[in-house]
């Protein structure tokens, strides 16, 4: 054992509560604790104050407690309309935290993760998000956070509801930046570094971390960027998001004029409505959202920034064939017409053009391959690629950028769902074990869950996720397009699926929504 491990070992039993369960002391008042495998945790610590009062409106820090707050267990989750049995609140702004130590000076690197679920959904107390395995493989500190989400968290009032509602389009993004500016305020008690925070994300969480990127609020709470199967080169134009406010507002019956009537109706009745709006997400205000994301280039604000980005091999598989089992039996005569309803990212392209192209290119893939290859490349990776080019395309002196590819299939229902849509996540918080109905059982899953958070807790620790595991992974440019494929056998590839690539590039992409 080095000095740094003794040290770590010794402030997680130094510093606890005669039971064996550690104390804290936040900004807001002191927390206890539990032990889980000797990582310290915390969960459902309160970063913002209950939004109830608030709805539409920028958080605020939470009011400060007297006395010790448990937090041994997970915060309700934010409203929404599914939510899988669990208590929602308007009280959502907590977050979850593992750590090696407390108060011991060790100045780990901080890991803070953003749920998926689009801007609509979801929520981080995850057991494949659970970050005790990974805090303890890295000696990191790893966060998880809850925040406001669909009509509660990007209901752009502003048009029709007057000044009050200005920030109301991005009060979601703004619980993320107070949850960056308790970690800048507070992760020092829990051993970690203010300096080097790393934020990362999958689907929407991805799409959150893009679109910090771009918010002068957010600069310089956080020093590294990964993003898994989340993009956002977009946000919601005002004519866009104040349609949709006014089909929210529509669907409870409203009238314009009556918008103040929002902030006293029940929360049930907010969560029915949520459904209404074709789409709710961050919003180009220019106030805390300035600017795209990604568009019409990388955000200089982030260029500094080191960043990881990546998608997996068989997106849709989950995200439209989970609600349509007759996708999985197309044959050729039918996967046209599915191809032109199930694909709008596809623009003007001629199905049977996409379709022969395929053929031409993977003669073995049967036609619902095809399709679900097909609708992956124009629909989910599409944004990954511009992001990755656009950052490619910043000035010389520029932080680099990594590019990875999961290839990994899973072996649920004889291995039909492939390599989909979030299944890298058990593998980057080294939780394959956990959930081996998702990610296999074998030694294979275990060594490539090790190598992805290995690689992981390198980007976090250093700017760079090369480690000796792993075999070398370039940095990204536009000459090769190098690319980390992940699977049994991991291994650098340059420009994996180029003629899809080109194959999209024809058309104009539309991030989903905006």
């Amino acid at each position: 054992m080095n000095r740094r491990t003794f040290l770590g070992a010794l402030a997680g039993t130094a510093f606890t509560a005669a039971a064996g369960e550690p104390l804290a002391e936040t900004t807001s008042g002191k927390v206890r604790g539990f032990v889980n495998s000797g990582i310290l945790a915390f969960k459902g610590i309160p970063y913002g104050a209950d939004t109830s009062t608030r709805r539409f409106l920028p958080p605020m820090p939470p009011n400060p407690w007297a006395g010790i707050r448990e937090t041994q267990e997970f915060g309700p989750i934010a409203p929404q309309p599914s939510p899988a049995g669990r208590p929602i609140s308007e009280d959502c702004l907590h977050l979850n935290l593992w750590t090696p130590g407390l108060r011991d000076r060790a100045r780990r690197p901080v890991m803070v993760w953003f749920h998926p679920g689009a801007f609509t959904s979801g929520t981080s107390n995850e057991l494949e998000a659970d970050g005790a395995r990974l805090s303890r493989r890295g000696d990191v500190v790893v966060v998880t956070v809850n925040h406001r989400i669909n009509s509660f968290g990007y209901l752009y009032l502003a048009e029709i509801g007057g000044p009050e509602f200005a920030d109301s389009g991005n009060v979601g993004m703004l619980d993320l930046v107070l949850a960056l500016k308790w970690v800048r305020d507070n992760i020092a008690e829990f051993g970690g570094n203010p300096g080097n925070v790393t934020i990362f994300g999958q689907s929407g969480g991805g799409a959150k971390c893009a679109t910090l990127m771009a918010m002068p609020e957010a600069h310089g709470l956080f020093h590294r960027v990964i993003t898994q199967s989340g993009q956002q080169i977009t946000a919601s134009r005002i004519v866009t998001a104040t349609k949709n406010a006014l089909d929210f507002v529509s669907a409870l019956q409203l009238s314009r004029d009556r918008v103040s009537l929002l902030k006293t109706m029940s929360m049930e009745q907010l969560v029915k409505a949520s459904r209404a709006p074709a789409y709710l997400g961050p919003v180009k205000d220019g106030r805390s959202l300035p600017r795209d994301p990604f568009d019409p280039d990388a955000p200089p604000l982030s260029a500094s920034i080191p960043m990881i980005l990546g998608n997996t091999l068989d997106e849709t598989r989950t995200l439209i064939g989970r609600g349509d089992p007759s996708l999985f039996e197309l044959t050729w005569d039918t996967l046209q017409a599915k191809l032109e309803a199930n694909s709008p990212f596809m623009g003007n392209l001629d199905r049977v053009k996409v379709i022969a192209v395929y053929r031409r290119m993977y003669p073995h893939y049967t036609a619902s391959d095809v399709f679900f290859a097909a609708t992956t490349a124009s629909r989910s990776w599409r944004g990954q690629v511009i992001e990755a080019e656009r950052r490619a395309f910043q000035p010389r002196g520029a932080a680099p950028t990594w590019v990875f590819q999961f290839n990994w299939r899973s072996p649920a229902d004889g291995g039909k769902w492939g390599a989909y849509h979030g299944l890298d996540v058990p593998f980057v918080f080294d939780n394959a074990v956990l959930v081996p109905e998702k990610a296999g059982a074998g030694e294979d899953a275990r060594r490539l869950a090790a190598q992805m958070s290995e690689s992981w807790i390198a980007f976090a620790r250093t700017g760079n996720p090369n480690t000796k595991n792993l075999p070398n992974w370039p940095v990204f440019n536009l000459a090769r397009r190098p690319t980390m494929v992940f699977d049994r056998k991991s291994k650098p590839v340059n420009d994996p699926r180029g003629l899809e690539r080109e194959l999209f590039s024809q058309i104009p992409y539309v991030q989903p929504g905006t």
